[in-house]
């Protein structure tokens, strides 16, 4: 008999039940949208609707996902409402390029984000990431309560700063969680006039205040790039063979421009880590509330490091951390929402003979945030359960239900790296310390760039 208690359910909006209004669908994009949808996008397998002022296919059907995505993926551009969103802080950079800019990016950045490239990385992650985590140790003696979401954020930038920039980027790690959140709190927000798809020109009033927090941001990239160049002009042998090496390596006519580099630097400081940081937040507030969850993965983790295996192999040594992590990014996507629009008309019919029409310029709508919470994909879709990753239970998961990375030729780049960043770094935080909920504890999901947990995770640290 399973003497388990019942799996976790961490909050989340309930799903509506009454289509909201125009003021409302306006009010509740700019607060949270994630409290926009109703029970027909967690039931139904595609929607076709009017959201404001554009129609809008809605779309949960992985076999329909994997059309759009991958099949078919020429014909889907981003939308125009994303664009509004994001090129105000990311401009070309890799999320947000398009056409030929895209696709020389793509192209240069490549071989440091293949899977044996990535897999070199293992040990800077370690050795940050024991750097980083002995802050807590005066802090477990004391069972002192830390902000969990603002340390994720601080420990990925130290580990991007060190594997992809040799930690040469122009920024100190104090205070740069605080910086993050404000340029995504103030920058990352849906504004009414992209709702209504007003030109780019039109002033967007959330993001007033926006200026000057980009501002810091671009400084910091003029920086670390004029240091670098400074660097490969003066001892060429000295500079480091990175990710910022080999960007400007390729600044010319026929490689990248300059403000190209400078826009993907700003992408990897500025957002790149940010998703590693908060779904580690989200898997530390999970564990933290499913006991039988964390035995597993400290015994799993004991056992590994006992072994004096290296952390390259962690990734496949430890699956019921990788699960844990994983099911944490199913509940909480880091990337909530994929935004394409048809560039010409277009139709998939289903394996059972329903035939979707898709118009010209009709905005394509995949959200991972409600596909990973569908009914129709997943028992007790609102419950922690990381056996669902499992790996005897992989095989039951169709390759398009689950999308915390994307698909298709834009798929995040930086996938291998998240998942073997995110298990050394559980491997070494887990070890030592227990993170615990406090009555203070009560997080709520929003999503801005990346899903945030609103007034962050104080969590209480102790030594196990």
């Amino acid at each position: 008999m399973d003497m388990r208690p019942e799996p976790f359910e961490p909050p989340a909006p309930i799903p509506r039940t009454v289509p909201p209004s125009r003021l409302q669908i306006i009010r509740t994009a700019m607060r949270n949208p994630l409290e926009l949808w109703g029970e027909p996008s967690y039931t139904l397998p595609w929607i076709d609707t009017k959201f404001v002022n554009q129609r809008t296919l809605i779309v949960n059907d992985p076999n329909l996902i994997r059309y759009i995505l991958v099949e078919n993926a020429a014909n889907y551009e981003m939308s125009k409402v994303r664009r509004l969103i994001l090129r105000p802080i990311l401009r070309d950079g890799l999320l947000t390029a398009e056409g030929e800019v895209w696709k020389r990016s793509r192209k240069a950045m490549a071989p440091v984000f293949t899977p044996r490239h990535a897999r070199g990385f293992a040990a800077k992650m370690l050795s940050k990431t024991e750097e980083y985590t002995a802050k807590y140790d005066e802090v477990a003696t004391m069972g002192s309560i830390v902000n969990i979401a603002n340390d994720m954020t601080e420990l990925t930038y130290e580990i991007l700063s060190e594997t992809l920039f040799s930690g040469q980027i122009a920024a100190e790690t104090e205070g740069f969680a605080d910086s993050v959140e404000r340029l995504l709190h103030r920058m990352g927000r849906v504004d009414p006039m992209d709702l209504m798809l007003a030109p780019s020109w039109v002033p967007r009033l959330t993001r007033i205040g926006g200026a000057r927090v980009m501002a810091e941001f671009q400084s910091i990239v003029a920086k670390t790039m004029d240091q670098r160049r400074a660097l490969m002009r003066s001892d060429p042998d000295a500079a480091p063979q990175d990710f910022l090496t080999l960007l400007l390596q390729l600044e010319r006519p026929q490689g990248l421009s300059t403000d190209e580099i400078a826009d993907n630097i700003l992408t990897f400081i500025g957002a790149g880590h940010e998703t590693t940081a908060r779904a580690l937040a989200w898997t530390l507030y999970c564990v933290a509330n499913s006991s039988h969850v964390r035995e597993n993965m400290e015994a799993e983790i004991d056992a590994v490091l006992s072994s004096g295996a290296e952390p390259v192999d962690w990734l496949d040594l430890m699956p019921h951390v990788r699960a844990s992590f994983e099911e944490a990014m199913r509940l909480y996507p880091p990337a909530p929402s994929i935004n394409r629009a048809a560039i010409r008309a277009d139709s998939w019919t289903s394996p059972e003979g329903e035939r979707v029409d898709i118009p010209k310029g009709i905005s394509v709508l995949v959200m991972p945030w409600t596909l990973h919470r569908h009914a129709l994909y997943w028992e007790k879709p609102r419950a922690f359960m990381p056996e669902r990753f499992l790996p005897e239970n992989r095989d039951k998961l169709h390759r398009f239900q689950y999308l915390p990375f994307g698909a298709g030729p834009r798929i995040c780049i930086g996938a291998t790296f998240a998942l073997q960043e995110a298990v050394i770094a559980l491997g070494v935080l887990m070890k030592r310390f227990r993170f615990d909920v406090t009555p203070e504890t009560k997080p709520w999901p929003v999503q801005r760039l990346t899903t945030q947990p609103r007034g962050g995770l104080p969590m209480r640290v102790t030594a196990r």
